[in-house]
């Protein structure tokens, strides 16, 4: 066996590991909602409803899961259980929003703009500071040149933290310490890196979601100082969200929907809850791709998110 192939197996059992919590209790409510039944009547379908909910899968989305099921069954006519799960899985991939094809999620990934400048947004303890670190370490083992930069300047240990994840990341960093402007900190970001020819631009933003307005103007302007210096920039916007939350990630992935046009969305610390569920929800609700999923401590933990993987490992083999 390769080492391509080591790495892919070692990326499946940590996938596998990360979603544990959440396949143990979904399987287990599903497996309640059909036992001892031999045909999916409306009863079924309920008790299917109420697992997928209490999942944190969300009501919008575990009602498209059962209208599609409900059209699937009165197709199919009789249907085991094993069809039945087989069924779901398929509609939840379905569900699932595809990457755009100029924001590619592989690390070694060709970008259509170099650089290729990618704003993080998200509220502070989901884990924003680290996915960053992460993602450049992730890209510079890729061979990418990356550059890492700390407008979030509301906290001093925000900028901190993220001078911890340069060096550890060995990539450097454009700051100005807490309190400077963080539009100044991303313009000298996005000049610095067009001149030095990075590849990827990370810049990471404050998460103040309790005073919105304030945030709406601040990304704003952001997003604005930067697309003058680099065309489209930024090219991306990811939200960084903590899976662990449930339905209250939902409810900030709404409020930063509302306040500036994300691209793409970063679930974290998958693997220390049973709310995994939520990554279906949040994609399918904001029609917004998952790109990016936590599923450990390690820095390989984050890894590119593939839904046939993540619904394999959320449902087992089937």
């Amino acid at each position: 066996m390769g080492w391509l192939d080591k790495l892919g197996l070692k990326k499946e059992e940590k996938l596998d590991k990360g979603v544990e919590k959440s396949r143990e209790g979904l399987l287990n409510k599903i497996g309640k909602s059909i036992a001892g039944k031999d045909k999916v009547d409306d009863a079924t379908l309920d008790a299917l409803e109420d697992a997928l909910i209490t999942s944190d899968v969300g009501v919008k989305t575990t009602i498209e899961i059962i209208n599609r099921l409900e059209s699937r069954v009165a197709r199919d006519k009789f249907i085991t259980q094993n069809e039945l799960q087989q069924i779901m899985r398929e509609e939840i991939t379905a569900l699932l929003k595809e990457n755009r094809p100029g924001q590619p999620a592989d690390f070694d990934a060709e970008f259509p703009t170099k650089p290729h400048v990618i704003m993080i947004v998200g509220v502070n303890g989901v884990g924003k500071t680290t996915t960053i670190g992460k993602l450049a370490h992730l890209y510079k083992r890729a061979g990418k040149n990356v550059m890492l930069g700390a407008a979030d300047t509301f906290r001093a240990a925000a900028v901190d933290q993220l001078k911890i994840w340069s060096e550890r990341a060995e990539v450097p960093i454009i700051q100005q310490g807490q309190n400077a402007d963080p539009a100044a900190v991303a313009y000298d970001t996005v000049a610095s890196a067009n001149s030095r020819g990075a590849d990827v631009v990370l810049v990471d933003t404050a998460g103040r979601l309790h005073n919105k307005k304030s945030l709406m103007e601040e990304l704003a302007k952001i997003k604005r100082v930067m697309g003058k210096v680099v065309e489209g920039a930024p090219h991306e916007i990811l939200l960084v969200l903590d899976a662990s939350t449930g339905q209250n990630a939902m409810q900030q992935a709404h409020a930063f929907t509302d306040v500036v046009d994300v691209t793409g969305l970063v679930l974290t610390k998958l693997d220390g809850t049973a709310k995994g569920g939520i990554v279906i929800g949040v994609s399918n609700e904001l029609n917004i791709p998952v790109k990016y999923i936590g599923v450990g401590e390690q820095i390989e933990d984050l890894q590119v998110f593939e839904r046939e993987a993540f619904v394999k490992a959320l449902f087992g083999e089937g």
